[in-house]
């Protein structure tokens, strides 16, 4: 599988940003890295929140990919309107194969709750992998400290696709704490998604999120009681297919 970065030179530049602000990551990734068509995937919480407004100010029609599931709150929805106009953003809806009325056809009802796993393939990391196979890198908001599943994450690595397909995967906020983030957004006088106030820490489809209580872990809200705590997105995954990035 050829790489579009060596693994001599990802970790170069991981030693090189390790304490660098997040915007020379992402001006790195955007103006210098030799990588042309890139994105962001975004599901509107804080820090996509900071990275989308680092990024934009760099590439002001940079790819924002946002996961629609079906299964969204309300309030994610309204948000997300709220900060593309805010932010002037090119937000790029993705789609699965299923509806939400289809895949309780095709496999059940209510298969978040029974089969986590599946109803996350289906409706996030299909979709977002067949939209990566379209681009050379992607930007994220993952960082260490939301969960002890993140915490080794690099600030640049090699992501692969399957048909020898490999991306670069930009982590920028990786070394920012959940305080870093929030202190920026009021820095910057940029809004936050509303649950937030209501007791919520990560905030992704509505029946598999919920409220985190004082002591819990910040992703701890997330498909509660199943042993889950990734969606399965930040892992390469197989995908014959992919969608064009042009056409929103």
């Amino acid at each position: 599988m050829e790489l579009l970065l060596t693994e001599d030179i990802v970790a170069q530049i991981n030693r090189r940003f390790e304490d660098e602000h997040p915007r020379e990551v992402i001006r790195w990734a955007l103006e210098d890295s030799g990588l042309d068509r890139m994105a962001i995937a975004s599901s509107f919480q804080a820090e996509d929140t900071v990275v989308m407004d680092l990024a934009v100010k760099i590439r002001p029609s940079l790819p924002i990919l946002f996961l629609e599931t079906g299964f969204h709150f309300a309030e994610t929805l309204a948000f997300k309107e709220r900060l593309t106009e805010l932010l002037g953003l090119n937000v790029i809806d993705l789609v699965g194969e299923y509806t939400v009325e289809s895949q309780k056809n095709a496999f059940g009802p209510r298969m978040y709750e029974w089969d986590p796993d599946h109803c996350a393939k289906l409706n996030k990391v299909v979709p977002l992998n067949r939209a990566l196979g379209r681009l050379d890198g992607w930007l994220t908001g993952l960082r260490r400290d939301s969960a002890p599943t993140r915490a080794n994450a690099p600030i640049v690595e090699q992501y692969e696709l399957e048909l020898g397909k490999t991306l670069v995967k930009f982590n920028p906020i990786a070394t920012w704490t959940r305080r870093d983030v929030w202190g920026y957004l009021g820095e910057h006088e940029l809004p936050h998604h509303p649950l937030y106030d209501l007791g919520y820490a990560s905030i992704s489809c509505a029946p598999c999120t919920r409220m985190v209580f004082p002591g819990e872990d910040e992703r701890a809200g997330r498909w509660a009681g199943t042993g889950k705590v990734e969606c399965g997105i930040h892992e390469g995954v197989e995908s014959d297919k992919v969608v064009d990035l042009t056409k929103s």
